[in-house]
């Protein structure tokens, strides 16, 4: 008899975790506690009780090829960042294609969750839950996905703003503004320099007669454009991964490395000038993404301030004590706090917005691993691949055919990448659960199996090694090999480029595209990483010296070099 699984919350990562139960044979129910799926994603004027709820206007910050799930890419004509009604109409898409939406039940609320008495032995769970009308219900699983993310209570530190609660204006949290329109001609003051606060602050100032951004700290920005007009992430590939991650930090200090970003970042205009400049270092930040805000700061719309030390009355003070009289809202996006309230207080304890998480998923302490949390990271880069990955493993795990290593194991790598972020990061809620986008990836798929060859693909499929190492590490690379290969990942790796350009090229036209200059400069350097690779492979392996005949590779390789471009 197929295992019962239970799955909480019908967000991306509630999606994409019963579709991992189908995959393996499992018999998934998900509880989504709203009228629909999407979770995060999906646009409500009224924000419901301790959920996030987004603006009208949200764009991702990231495109999407890197944001879809591995065996499933968007659709050719949807843009590369998508707004959240595009989001909605790929989980929609997603939703419909696999058939998961029949094993979804809306409107119910999961009220309990604690092991079975004889959980040492059948690792089962017990799950309450109540629907719209109050009415419960008691489950039996033989494992649980927690799947509601760690946008959950809003953070809102009203006793670190003395006066706050004599405050003339209006003051509220960033899930509760939806439209700039109705704060037109007034004056605003928005805390907080996150990819919220940015977003907020840029669109309030179209309207408003002054926009005030507080930081504590200031921040590094990124935009979502890149080098050419290419999505910026399509940048994080596996070939400068190692160079600038691995490599070069192996080999520099930490603050060169950081120093080389910071001029390439200053470049496009300088953080001192703008007021934004921290003191912490570019790879001591999880990044606010924002085209927009440099333009707005220059014609004067938005003013960059610092924390804000008082409010009187209408008027706040702030730590240069400059005053700013007649403020009519303060927007407080300052992030959130998740809890898992259903569970008993000492399964997953979470203090500071840390919990203890083998690989920020499974609870060390369990005697079956039949519990796990799906989508709790912050990484740079998209969640949705990392969740999918995350339940492609967990999965496995509840079958028996992966299992996890000794509790003492899984405590070290705990303290280990605790001690990790606490050395590169600053002291920050947000930082506690920052993962890299392809370490992370690479480190479940290996568990899973699915971790791509580079190796391997060099000497049976050099055009997809080329686009694997240089080209953007989409997901659909770990679904080249191993459990739950897709056949059609190959042709998705070899037109992401064409995916990326078809959304652009929406006007015909005749005039020849020029060059890429930097394509030489991408070749030679993979070159160089090549040609040490084949030094490695051909002292090791002298076995492999005919396959790696480099006029027979290069013949292989010829038709592929477009792609790269």
């Amino acid at each position: 008899m197929s295992r019962r699984v239970c799955v909480i919350g019908g967000g991306s990562s509630g999606l994409t975790s019963i579709k991992c139960c189908l995959d393996e044979g499992l018999e998934p129910t998900c509880f989504e506690s709203s009228d629909d799926i999407g979770g995060l994603w999906r646009f409500k004027e009224n924000p419901e009780a301790d959920r996030a709820s987004i603006y009208h206007s949200v764009i991702i910050n990231t495109s999407k090829e890197m944001m879809c799930f591995s065996d499933f890419p968007i659709p050719a004509h949807f843009p590369n960042y998508m707004h959240n009604s595009l989001i909605m109409d790929y989980f929609r898409m997603y939703a419909e294609h696999f058939q998961l939406t029949k094993h979804i039940r809306f409107q119910i609320r999961v009220l309990q969750v604690k092991p079975r008495p004889d959980f040492s032995r059948s690792g089962q769970w017990d799950v309450e839950t109540e629907n719209k009308k109050g009415e419960k219900e008691k489950h039996i699983f033989d494992a649980v996905m927690i799947c509601i993310g760690h946008h959950c209570h809003p953070n809102l530190p009203l006793h670190d703003f003395p006066g706050i609660d004599k405050f003339k204006g209006q003051y509220f949290h960033s899930r509760d503004y939806k439209t700039a329109e109705e704060w037109r001609g007034k004056r605003v003051v928005v805390i907080g320099i996150g990819n919220s606060g940015g977003d907020i602050a840029v669109e309030l100032s179209r309207v408003t007669k002054q926009v005030f951004l507080s930081t504590r700290r200031g921040a590094w920005i990124l935009n979502r454009v890149g080098q050419q007009g290419v999505p910026m992430d399509f940048q994080l590939n596996r070939h400068l991964h190692f160079l600038v991650l691995k490599m070069a930090q192996s080999v520099l200090p930490f603050g060169l490395v950081c120093r080389l970003g910071e001029n390439k970042i200053n470049q496009r205009f300088n953080h001192s000038l703008y007021s934004l400049q921290p003191k912490h270092r570019l790879f001591s930040q999880h990044p606010t993404v924002n085209d927009e805000l440099p333009n707005r700061i220059l014609s004067g719309t938005v003013q960059v301030k610092p924390n804000i030390r008082r409010l009187q009355g209408s008027s706040i003070e702030f730590d240069d004590g400059t005053v700013e009289d007649n403020i009519d809202l303060v927007v407080f996006a300052t992030g959130y706090n998740f809890s898992f309230p259903f569970l008993p207080s000492n399964m997953l304890p979470v203090s500071g917005n840390k919990a203890n998480l083998y690989k920020y998923m499974f609870p060390p302490g369990l005697e079956r691993p039949t519990l796990v949390v799906i989508g709790l990271v912050q990484p740079l880069g998209a969640i949705m691949p990392i969740s999918e990955m995350q339940a492609r493993w967990a999965t496995r795990v509840f079958k028996g055919l992966n299992k996890l290593p000794s509790m003492d194991c899984m405590l070290k790598d705990i303290k280990h990448k605790e001690e990790t972020i606490a050395k590169r990061y600053v002291t920050s809620q947000r930082h506690t659960i920052q993962v890299e986008y392809i370490d992370y990836m690479d480190q479940i798929a290996y568990q899973v199996g699915a971790r791509p060859s580079l190796l391997g693909l060099f000497l049976r499929d050099p055009g997809v090694w080329l686009c694997v190492l240089l080209g953007p590490c989409t997901p659909y690379q770990y679904r080249l090999r191993g459990p739950g290969q897709w056949d059609g990942a190959r042709q998705a790796i070899l037109t992401t480029w064409d995916r990326m350009a078809g959304a652009l090229k929406t006007r015909p036209s005749d005039i020849p595209e020029p060059k890429q200059s930097s394509l030489l400069l991408t070749l030679t350097v993979g070159a160089a990483a090549l040609a040490l690779g084949y030094y490695w492979n051909i002292h090791n392996h002298p076995s492999l010296l005919i396959a790696l005949d480099p006029t027979t590779w290069q013949d292989k390789i010829k038709p592929y070099l477009p792609v790269l471009w």
